[in-house]
């Protein structure tokens, strides 16, 4: 690997201190640096201006610094070079991270020896219908969710899979999670921990008012429908944490599993289940 794309979080406040380590690895090895950030501050000597249109002939990997959250913001640079993502955490979490801000150099080097495999992530593909005609669309790496926003009440959420019915509830909302983003929001809804080389869908309520509602796993074949009613204020679509549309009374969601996914970088030899050990107490 030669050619690097860098994403970083634009509200880490020593940015600096990253811009002066890129520039010694520049300087110390035969690597490019690109970005397309809008950064007022961002050093045009280190970095070279991303191609257009942009693939995975001139990108072979994007170095995202920051947590998780900007991770996921970097899935849409992912999808546009289809070069993989290696994340450098710089966050409280860094669940998604393989590497952090000392190991830098290391992990570089990896790189360009071969050092490394590659983790391939699901998509979600998210529309929004409303009279029968789709408003809004959207591809998720974590998640979808429906949620109440500013209504003071519950909502009313019709569930159905490829056109079966399968449940009605009134809740503050609903999540529908990729087997990445079932370690996250979802997780804390009490949902299930998937594994990420899986190919399914959490589907999660949030505050159920009924015992019998339960968070369910769908596979990845089907098609996910619901319907929003019982609104006395609009409510509100998330697309992996950012609001994204406004929802209305009668408008469908739909969610299928994406033909497309971001691929992601492992270094280390470290199994799913040592993270969620150490990043996420398990058993303990």
């Amino acid at each position: 690997m030669q050619n690097f794309a860098v994403y970083i979080n634009p509200e880490f406040s020593d940015k600096k201190s990253i811009y002066n380590l890129l520039e010694k690895l520049r300087n110390d090895s035969d690597i490019n640096f690109f970005s397309i950030e809008s950064i007022p501050d961002l050093p045009k000597e280190l970095f070279k201006p991303l191609p257009k249109p942009a693939n995975s002939k001139h990108i072979d990997c994007i170095l995202v610094f920051g947590g998780d959250g900007t991770i996921l913001k970097a899935k849409d640079l992912a999808l546009l070079t289809g070069a993989p993502i290696l994340g450098i955490n710089l966050g409280y979490l860094g669940f998604l991270s393989e590497s952090v801000l000392p190991e830098i150099a290391s992990s570089i080097e990896n790189l360009k020896q071969g050092k490394y495999r590659l983790l391939h992530r699901m998509l979600i593909e998210c529309h929004l219908k409303r009279e029968g005609k789709i408003i809004y669309e959207a591809l998720a790496l974590n998640d979808a969710v429906i949620h109440k926003a500013e209504s003071p009440g519950l909502i009313h959420i019709r569930i159905k899979a490829s056109g079966r019915y399968v449940f009605d509830t009134r809740c503050d909302g609903v999540i529908t999670a990729t087997p990445t983003g079932s370690t996250a929001y979802s997780l804390a809804a009490g949902g299930p921990i998937l594994a990420p080389e899986m190919k399914a869908i959490v589907l999660a309520p949030l505050n159920p008012h009924i015992l019998a509602i339960r968070p369910m796993v769908f596979p990845a074949t089907e098609r996910l429908a619901m319907k929003v009613y019982g609104l006395s204020q609009p409510a509100m679509l998330q697309i992996d944490g950012q609001n994204s549309q406004t929802i209305q009374e009668g408008d469908e969601v739909f969610v299928t599993a994406s033909e497309r996914s971001v691929s992601f970088i492992k270094l280390s030899n470290r199994t799913f289940y040592q993270i969620l050990r150490r990043k996420l107490n398990l058993g303990k």
